[in-house]
C-alpha cells in the first residue's frame, strides 16, 4: 500500500491495482479527477488551434484555457514529485517513466511527421522536443532539481525570479526547450511546496461559489484581449524581445500571467469533484493521453479533417471539442495503458544494477 501511494506522489501517470475497490484504497480520487480534467483541457485546446484564426470566440476560449491548463497539470506533477531524490529506485523510475517514453515518442513523432508531410528528411532531434514532447523533457530536468528546491529558503520566489529573467533573455535559446522549462518552473516548485491542507482550502464551498464568476470574467477578458494580445505569450517558449516587446513589458507579462494562472488554477481545483466518478480511473493514464493525442490532432490537420467550412466557428469548435475529449478519454483508458505499458512504463530490470551492487570488487582497502 505504501509503495503504491509513493508512486502516485511521484509519477504523473503511475500504474494502479485493478478494480475500483483497490483503486479507491490506494489513490486520492481528487487528484485523479483533476489530472483527467486537465488533460482533457489540454487536448481540447490543442484541437482548437486550427480554428482560432477564424473565430474570435474560439480564440478567446483558447486563451482562457491556455492561461491555466498546463500550470494546473504541472502543479499536480510537482506535488507528486515531493519524494523525488537521488535514491536508486527513484532514478530508475525517472528513467523508465520519463526518459524512456520521451525518447520513444520523440522518435515516433519524427517518423509520423515524415509520413504525414511526405518529408523523409525531418531529423530525429532528441535534444529538440517537438510540440507536446517539451513536457517530458521539462519534467526530467525539474525532477533532477527537486533536492535543490527542498534545501533552499524561498523556493517559489527564486523559481519565479528565474522564470522572469528567462522571459527577457533571448540567449536562452531553443535547445531542450529550455525557455519553457524555466518559465514553467515556478508552477512545478509551487507544487513541491504544497501540502494536503492547501488543497483542502481551495475546495471550500465559498471558493467553489466564486470559481464560476471568476472563470466567466476570465473568458470576458480573453474576448477583449483576443484581437489585441498575441496568444504566443501563453506558450512561454519565447522571450519578450522575440515577441516584439520590451524587457519591462516582458517582466510585467510574465508576472501577470503567473498570477492569472494561479487564480484560475485555484478555481479549477475548486470545481474538481472530490469523490470517485466514472472518470477517476482515467486519471492514472493521463501521460498516455498526453503523448498519444498529438497523433490525432496533427494527423487530423494533415488529413483534411479541419477543411469543412462549417467547422470555422463556435458550433464547429463544440464538435471538435467533443471529439478531442472523447479521443483523449479513450487514450487514458485502462485498455490502452495495458497495451502500451511496455513503452510507457518498461521495467528494464536488465538495464539497472541490482540493489546493493556497487559494480566494483571489495579489495579490502588496498
Amino acid at each position: 500500500m505504501r509503495k503504491l501511494a509513493d508512486e502516485q506522489r511521484e509519477d504523473p501517470s503511475p500504474a494502479v491495482p485493478t478494480g475500483p475497490a483497490a483503486a479507491s484504497r490506494q489513490r486520492d480520487a481528487f487528484f485523479d479527477n483533476a489530472k483527467y480534467l486537465a488533460i482533457v483541457l489540454v487536448a481540447v485546446a490543442h484541437a482548437w488551434e486550427p480554428l482560432r484564426s477564424d473565430s474570435r470566440a474560439v480564440t478567446a476560449a483558447y486563451m482562457a484555457v491556455y492561461a491555466f491548463h498546463m500550470p494546473a497539470f504541472i502543479i499536480i506533477t510537482g506535488y507528486f514529485s515531493r519524494n523525488a531524490d537521488g535514491r536508486p529506485e527513484r532514478i530508475r523510475r525517472l528513467i523508465t517513466g520519463v526518459a524512456v517514453p520521451y525518447v520513444v515518442f520523440q522518435v515516433l513523432y519524427t517518423f509520423f511527421r515524415r509520413w504525414i508531410h511526405d518529408d523523409p528528411d525531418i531529423p530525429v532531434a532528441l535534444f529538440d522536443p517537438w510540440w507536446v514532447m517539451w513536457f517530458l523533457m521539462a519534467l526530467f530536468i525539474w525532477r533532477l532539481t527537486v533536492p535543490v528546491w527542498k534545501a533552499i529558503r524561498w523556493p517559489v520566489p527564486i523559481a519565479t525570479l528565474i522564470a522572469v529573467v528567462a522571459s527577457v533573455s533571448p540567449s536562452v535559446g531553443g535547445d531542450l526547450n529550455l525557455m519553457r522549462v524555466l518559465q514553467f518552473l515556478p508552477f512545478f516548485v509551487l507544487g513541491l511546496c504544497l501540502k494536503p491542507e492547501h488543497f483542502a482550502l481551495v475546495r471550500r464551498r465559498e471558493v467553489r461559489l466564486a470559481a464560476v464568476p471568476v472563470f466567466a470574467t476570465a473568458v470576458a477578458v480573453a474576448w477583449w484581449a483576443a484581437p489585441r494580445l498575441r496568444w504566443t505569450w501563453f506558450y512561454h517558449r519565447e522571450s519578450a524581445q522575440e515577441l516584439g516587446a520590451s524587457m519591462g513589458t516582458g517582466i510585467v507579462m510574465t508576472l501577470a500571467l503567473f498570477a492569472c494562472a494561479i487564480l484560475l488554477t485555484v478555481c479549477f481545483f475548486a470545481l474538481v469533484p472530490q469523490r470517485r466518478t466514472w472518470f477517476t480511473v482515467l486519471g492514472a493514464g493521463t501521460l498516455y493521453g498526453y503523448l498519444l493525442h498529438g497523433f490525432l490532432i496533427k494527423g487530423g490537420v494533415a488529413w483534411g479533417w479541419y477543411d469543412p467550412t462549417w467547422l470555422n466557428g463556435p458550433p464547429g469548435a463544440v464538435v471538435v471539442s467533443l471529439l478531442a475529449a472523447a479521443g483523449v478519454t479513450v487514450m487514458c483508458s485502462p485498455v490502452v495503458r495495458r497495451t502500451l505499458r511496455f513503452l510507457m512504463e518498461p521495467s528494464m530490470s536488465w538495464f539497472f544494477r541490482r540493489a546493493g551492487s556497487t559494480g566494483t570488487r571489495d579489495t579490502g582497502g588496498r
